[in-house]
């Protein structure tokens, strides 16, 4: 079978990276479940971090039609909506729209809610994002796609299912949203996505504060300064996998 993943930062795996500074994912370890499963697949990703939905779909979209895979799987809106004007219905047509190409072609297509994250800087924006994810469970329905509900998935709401710049998933976070992905595909694997997490010891206030203002100084503070200067973190990089490759169960 054949998997194009498309999208932004949570697509390319930012927050997992391998050892030579390339990110991994819950997109890459998909398709390494899937080829466990099979034996083999054919495997594309074509997202890049800090686009938005216009970008994915005027960017993504076409190579992912041109190549005419078994498996989409879709995420897209989470940039727009940290940005002034962010609209959920525009983007919901948007969607539609695209996914319903998509299913024309044949794809199979897997889409995605976000975390039920209403804590932090998160709080201000989560209606915001809760009207997005209902948009996408309509859409969903409506063509009949895959749906990975990560609104359901309270392990991930940890913190330590997050990297240190509190907006992508840490290596764990993608493991386990892999092995769910999985699961709603129907493919069988080893270990459960659900897991709970060790107890530990909760952060003394000074230690939290400490954390805090790091992620202002390393995370929070340049992500402002790309906002206000016109700059994306996407603005240099290519897909890391623009064209289908075969993956092994061997590797």
């Amino acid at each position: 079978m054949s998997l194009v993943s498309v999208g932004d930062s949570f697509t390319e795996g930012v927050g997992d990276p391998y050892p030579d500074g390339t990110f991994r994912g819950w997109a890459d370890r998909l398709a390494e479940h899937l080829a466990d499963h099979l034996g083999e697949i054919r495997y594309a990703n074509l997202a890049v971090r800090g686009k938005l939905m216009r970008q994915i779909v005027t960017d993504q979209i076409p190579p992912t039609l041109e190549l005419a895979p078994d498996l989409v799987t879709l995420s897209a809106g989470g940039n727009d909506l940290l940005r002034p004007g962010g609209d959920p219905e525009r983007m919901a047509r948007i969607l539609d729209l695209t996914v319903g190409r998509l299913r024309a072609a044949g794809s199979q297509v897997v889409l995605f809610t976000g975390v039920n994250i209403a804590t932090g800087y998160m709080r201000g924006t989560i209606g915001l994002f809760a009207r997005h994810y209902m948009n996408i469970r309509a859409i969903a329905d409506k063509y009949g796609c895959y749906l990975v509900d990560q609104w359901s998935m309270e392990v991930l709401t940890d913190a330590r299912a997050w990297d240190a710049d509190r907006l992508h998933m840490s290596p764990e976070g993608h493991r386990r949203l892999a092995l769910r992905t999985a699961e709603v595909l129907g493919v069988p694997v080893a270990e459960r996505w659900d897991e709970p997490w060790p107890e530990q010891e909760p952060l003394s206030w000074a230690r939290a504060r400490k954390e805090d203002l790091a992620w202002v100084r390393e995370s929070l503070g340049p992500w402002i300064g790309r906002r206000l200067t016109g700059r994306s973190s996407g603005d240099t990089v290519t897909a890391k996998r623009p064209e289908l490759t075969v993956l092994t169960k061997d590797r």
